[in-house]
This record gives structure tokens, sequence and C-alpha cells, in this order.
């Protein structure tokens, strides 16, 4: 078998005594795990096993580091998403991209780019529906926007639609009905999230977002009253945009298969 093979296929050879045991655990590791250098292990059957795709945090990493990290997965899985990455490394890796025949897709808002050599993800019908208290709030929104779409959902957009102006929110509300999942992006003291868990049946996803200034600010006032929350309400920490947008698709996912 070639590298790269689906893990089910791996297992249903195995099932079927085509390879034995020994063949496919060293195959099932030899696939999962892509080393750089010394400095990365690739998780390249992530999607695979959770449905969540691989994504590559440039937030904290040497430059060098990031690039042959990045250079690596594309060459090796054919679609590398890339999150919180500043602008200029960005322009870099796309214009390594340009050269390589490989494609590019910049989240300038939620600071992600896509690297593909293939098409885009299949759309499995699942919706999620993405709200912002403020416009500050947009950059952790659309981290989880777009984590939603390379998980194959359909993605809804409102934002800056926050209880200093509720009247904003019940449109918004009317007109997201079909959504199988909500994220609900909010700093300050972050009551949307709460607010938006009360009037609608599905899962609500509160993400706590780091604006705000003085006593519990950057965020904190804003996880402490979602955690809170009497509504029922599921809370990721804080600028946790990626963990919000996969566990909506998650959700979303299940619901279209069920």
């Amino acid at each position: 078998m070639e590298k790269g093979t689906d893990l089910r296929q791996i297992l249903q050879a195995a099932y079927d005594q085509k390879i034995s045991p020994e063949e496919a655990m060293a195959q099932i590791c030899a696939d999962s795990v892509l080393p750089v250098g010394s400095v990365a292990c690739l998780d390249m059957s992530r999607k695979t096993r959770c449905g969540i795709p691989e994504v590559i945090l440039a937030e904290g990493k040497e430059p060098a580091h990031l690039r042959s990290i990045v250079e690596k997965y594309v060459q090796s899985a054919g679609r590398c998403i890339i999150s919180r990455l500043d602008p200029e490394t960005a322009v870099t890796l796309i214009e390594w991209a340009r050269t390589r025949d490989v494609s590019s897709l910049w989240s300038d808002e939620g600071r992600v780019l896509i690297l593909s050599t293939g098409d885009g993800p299949e759309r499995t019908g699942g919706v999620v529906g993405i709200i912002t208290a403020g416009t500050s709030d947009i950059r952790v929104a659309e981290e989880a926007g777009v984590i939603a779409e390379e998980m194959g959902c359909e993605v809804r957009r409102a934002y800056d639609v926050g209880v200093a102006g509720i009247h904003r929110l019940f449109p918004i509300i009317h007109e997201m009905k079909g959504c199988h999942a909500f994220v609900v992006a909010a700093g300050r003291e972050g009551t949307l999230p709460s607010v938006v868990a009360g009037l609608v049946d599905r899962p609500v996803i509160g993400v706590p977002v780091s604006t705000g200034y003085g006593y519990m600010g950057a965020g904190q006032a804003a996880l402490a009253s979602m955690l809170q929350s009497c509504s029922v309400l599921t809370v990721v920490n804080i600028d946790a945009g990626f963990v919000a947008g996969a566990s909506a698709a998650m959700i979303a996912n299940l619901v279209v298969k069920s």
C-alpha cells in the first residue's frame, strides 16, 4: 500500500488478512506522524481519526521552523491550515506557494492562511452560525469561521450585535434559523453568548475575547461571566476561535449524519 492510504483501508486489509497485524501497525504509524527535523512531529491522521484537520499554530514559532513545517505539510498532505499568522509572514508563504503552483487563501481578519494543491473540503450540509458582540471580536470569530468551513460546514455570520443595542440581535436570530450550532464571541462583560443561548434551541459555544480594559480586562471578565451563565452554554478559553469553530462544526456534522 502507498503511503497516505486511508486508515480504514489499512484496517480492512488487516481484517481481511491481506496484511498482518504487524504490517498494519507499521503502516498506521508511518502514515500518522510526519517528522520535520527535530522541531515538529505532524499529525497526519487527525482528520481521519477525529474529524478535525491538523492546524499549524504560527504564534510563537521561529520563522525558519514555521516555513519548514508548512512546506513539508503541504507537500505531504496537499492542504495546510496555518492559524495566528502575522500578515508579513503570510506574504512570504503566499509568495513561496505561488512558485510551487500551490493555491493560497488568506483571511486577513482571522489571521488564517490555507495552502492547497487540490480542491477545497467537501460540503457536509452542516450549518454553523457565528455571532459577535462587537467589531473587535471579529478576529476571533473569523478564526472559528474558517475552521468550520474547512470542516465542510456552511457558515452564516453576523457581527456587532451585542447587548448594548440588543434590538440588533433579534432579526439575526430569525435569519439564522436552520443553523445546527452557534459560536458567539464577546469581550468586555461577555454577556451575549448567554443571551443567545436563552433564545435558540441549538448548542451555543461562547468564546470570551481579550477585549476590554481595567479590572478583569483582556477577556477575564468575559470568561467569568460565561462560566457563570444561567443559560445552557458551552465555554472555551479566551480567544480560542479554533476550538470553538471545530466544536461547532463537529456538532453540525453529527446532526446531518444522523
